[in-house]
């Protein structure tokens, strides 16, 4: 309580230049001033850690002794002499380190040559101690503290120490770990018996859907679809020759100038027409042809036989089916 008093009577040591800093440094100084000394020291560091000055650091290290953080205080007033350049700073700083060297608590991790295993591994409180660290006594602030280790192939191990605030000197000794034995199933047999497969039984094949007689079909109906586009085409062809036709001569019937190449022109058209028409008859009766073929000629129907001939006729084309089915 009377380092409390101190600080709040003692005269601002540090101006922030930074406006974040500055700002947590007079909140720090707020709390402080209403007893919230663990919110003020952590606005004090918060601070620091903003624009780092000689004067902060020393009044986070008076907030730390009043917290009762000795180690944390005399590491504050060490980086404040870093940085100090006002002589007055430098004797605050200086005296207080001195006060506190004596009454620091230590923590030594001993790590014997037995325990160092490959892969070793130590944390405190959930932080790697450095190697450097091990069989050192180091100063820390009092409290409980959690040491852990652990290496490949070992078991992990773990313990707790509790430090005093102040003047104890406290150690924890790591021991050799316990190997893990590897989990080894028994041996396999070096002659196993041989696994003879199932027999395999043949299924089988029942008729395909494309039967014979129904590639056929396919082929009689892909025919006619040929034979109707040739005759479409023909019909177009017979179709522009007759419009060619009245265009030379409205009347073909009567004499014009061009009255020979109209007639020409209708002769041709005719002559396409007919072979349109024929085309046409062929080429649809092909189709249906086909397509009855392919309904009357499933697996079951393959026994029969079929015969398909063209029949043409005066004005008349198409396909001839006949078998016994």
């Amino acid at each position: 309580m009377i380092l409390i008093a101190a600080t709040l009577v003692a005269p601002r040591l540090a101006r922030a230049q930074d406006a974040d800093a500055e700002a947590l440094f007079t909140q720090g100084e707020q709390l402080e001033t209403a007893g919230k000394i663990a919110e003020a020291c952590d606005a004090f560091e918060a601070s620091n850690r903003i624009e780092p000055r000689a004067g902060t650091l020393i009044r986070l290290g008076q907030c730390r002794e009043a917290q009762g953080r000795m180690v944390s205080a005399w590491s504050a007033y060490k980086d404040a002499l870093t940085r100090v350049k006002d002589p007055a700073k430098r004797q605050i700083a200086t005296s207080r380190v001195a006060a506190l060297e004596p009454t620091l608590s230590y923590l030594t991790v001993s790590v014997p040559d037995e325990a160092r295993v490959e892969g070793l591994s130590i944390t405190r409180n959930g932080k790697a101690l450095d190697p450097v660290l091990w069989n050192r006594a180091a100063p820390v602030d009092g409290g409980v503290y959690t040491i852990s280790g652990q290496a490949p192939g070992h078991e992990a191990w773990s313990t707790t120490v509790e430090v005093a605030n102040s003047g104890d000197k406290a150690s924890v000794e790591v021991p050799r770990f316990k190997e893990l034995k590897a989990i080894v199933g028994p041996p396999p047999d070096p002659t196993p018996d041989p696994i003879e497969p199932p027999p395999r039984v043949e299924t089988p094949a029942g008729p395909g859907m494309f039967t014979p007689r129904r590639k056929i079909a396919l082929g009689v109906a892909a025919t006619g679809v040929v034979v109707v586009a040739v005759g479409a085409v023909l019909g177009l062809q017979a179709k522009g020759l007759e419009d060619d036709a009245f265009a030379k001569c409205p009347d073909p019937q009567s004499p014009c100038d061009q009255y020979m190449e109209a007639q020409d022109l209708i002769g041709q058209a005719a002559s396409k027409g007919t072979l349109a028409n024929v085309a046409l008859g062929v080429g649809g009766a092909a189709v249906v042809g086909g397509a009855v073929l392919w309904f009357i000629s499933g697996p079951k129907a393959e026994g029969g036989a079929v015969a398909i001939a063209p029949r043409l006729g005066r004005g008349s084309a198409g396909f001839a089916v006949s078998g016994r089915f």
